[in-house]
């Protein structure tokens, strides 16, 4: 190579620019992006502060006061609980005895019903189970009976209200004023129309209740006498009522003893034992208390 040429290669690499070479972190924060360690450290800060402002919510918000569940005891009213006083034992007592009870835990200042609840073992889903009667009580229920009669041919049967007419305008305006209806089968095609006001209030005349029938006049004397009817209810339990705390204690005895009657006489073949599983008196918003089955007998 010539002086010449020599000169001109060292002429050339001196105008070349000069590479600076760099760590990439350098290279990183003079791009104007953040490094590693401060991009960990920004999401430290960041998780601080949300952990922060969960603490002041929570604290915001207001504590729940646990209080102990009240027994149903507690939770009943001070009359209820000042008689319950007088049940203080579990023990299962004879009918006269447990009359004795109810009238005298009873807490209204009404004449309370008296009533009877059968805990039957059955299962009303069955039909031969489904357990269903009317029944004369010996001293009646102590209520005024409102007797009506859907014929123009009973007029000396006693019933308080009586015609087809007059029952018919009173079932047009979707109102009764009766608790009891009785009619004649040959009657029955014309309260058809009416079982959407009959029906759910019970009141629609049936053959099983009594309350269908030739002889009109036995069948209202006996809805003025104190027939009621009975019925199982989902949990095979029987609710109904047998007289008033003012009754004399026998004439409760003789009511209940006639229901028990009843319900072991309407025993259905494919119930072998345990028939009557408990039985219970009460007075209306009064205690309960437990009748020995044993004196049913």
């Amino acid at each position: 190579m010539t002086d010449i040429e020599k000169n001109k290669s060292e002429d050339v690499k001196k105008k070349q620019p000069e590479v600076i070479v760099e760590n990439t972190e350098q290279e990183t924060a003079k791009a104007g992006k953040r490094s590693a360690k401060a991009l960990k450290e920004a999401e430290e800060k960041k998780a601080k502060e949300e952990k922060k402002n969960l603490s002041n919510i929570d604290d915001a918000k207001p504590k729940a006061i646990i209080t102990p569940t009240r027994s149903k005891l507690e939770r009943r009213g001070k009359k209820y609980r000042e008689a319950s006083k007088n049940l203080t034992d579990n023990s299962q007592l004879s009918i006269d005895k447990a009359i004795e009870k109810v009238k005298k835990t009873s807490t209204t200042k009404f004449d309370s019903t008296v009533e009877i609840h059968i805990n039957l073992g059955v299962d009303p889903r069955h039909a031969d189970q489904n357990i269903r009667d009317t029944i004369v009580l010996p001293a009646g229920n102590g209520k005024k009976v409102t007797v009506a009669v859907f014929s123009d041919d009973a007029k000396d049967s006693g019933a308080d209200i009586l015609g087809v007419e007059e029952i018919t305008g009173l079932l047009e305006k979707g109102n009764t004023g009766f608790d009891v209806l009785i009619a004649s089968p040959d009657m029955m095609p014309k309260l058809g129309k009416y079982a959407r006001v009959l029906g759910p209030r019970g009141l629609m005349p049936n053959p099983k209740s009594g309350t269908v029938t030739t002889d009109i006049n036995k069948a209202v004397k006996e809805a003025k006498a104190g027939k009621v009817e009975y019925r199982v209810d989902s949990a095979g339990i029987v609710h109904l009522g047998v007289g008033k705390v003012s009754f004399e204690t026998k004439d409760l005895q003789n009511n209940i003893e006639a229901v028990i009657k009843s319900i072991k006489a309407a025993k259905p073949s494919s119930v072998k034992s345990n028939y009557i599983k408990a039985v219970h008196l009460t007075s209306t918003m009064g205690p309960s208390v437990k009748i020995d089955i044993a004196s049913l007998n």
